[in-house]
């Protein structure tokens, strides 16, 4: 048993983190932490009520805290918040674990969040929004990832290739 998790996913919203996360789980027969889904358990709130109240400085301070706590005691799958890259101390603690980085272009990964509560798309042009961030992230995912697989794939497709991938390194 690893004193780790064995993978943690990092990408865009709309990547599929969480339903890339939850299958590999399953396949891997392990456990699955949503990072942001622990956040609003740990604050009793949601995610949009943390950023109304807090900001989003505010909410990268508590998602630090709570992503350090996950890597340091799960030993399952990982997904993180679309932001916890751009967040130096999460960086850090990253460095020395399997990250895979489910990347995925504007128009795909757009279309699956547009009608979804997401804080940092309430703007006049949500899809402008969401290439705006999207670019001004994409560095900061590939800087922590070991790994980068197309999320635009079927979700079956991205855990197999997720899987093959730690094949290879587990040989």
């Amino acid at each position: 048993m690893t004193d780790r998790p064995v993978v943690v996913l990092a990408g865009f919203m709309g990547s599929g983190k969480s339903t890339v996360g939850r299958m590999l789980a399953g396949r891997l027969a392990v456990d699955f932490v949503d990072t942001d889904a622990e956040i609003a358990r740990r604050a009793g709130r949601g995610i949009p009520e943390i950023f109304a109240a807090e900001g989003e400085d505010g909410f990268r301070k508590i998602e630090a805290d709570v992503v350090g706590d996950v890597l340091a005691s799960a030993r399952g799958v990982v997904a993180l918040g679309g932001g916890s890259p751009t967040v130096p101390a999460i960086r850090a603690a990253l460095v020395g674990h399997h990250v895979v980085y489910l990347e995925i272009g504007a128009d795909d990964g757009f279309a699956r969040v547009r009608d979804s509560d997401r804080p940092l798309l309430a703007a006049d042009d949500p899809a402008d929004r969401y290439r705006d961030i999207l670019a001004a992230r994409t560095e900061n995912y590939r800087a922590v990832a070991t790994h980068v697989v197309d999320a635009a794939e079927p979700v079956s497709s991205v855990v197999a290739a997720i899987i093959s991938r730690l094949d290879q390194e587990n040989s």
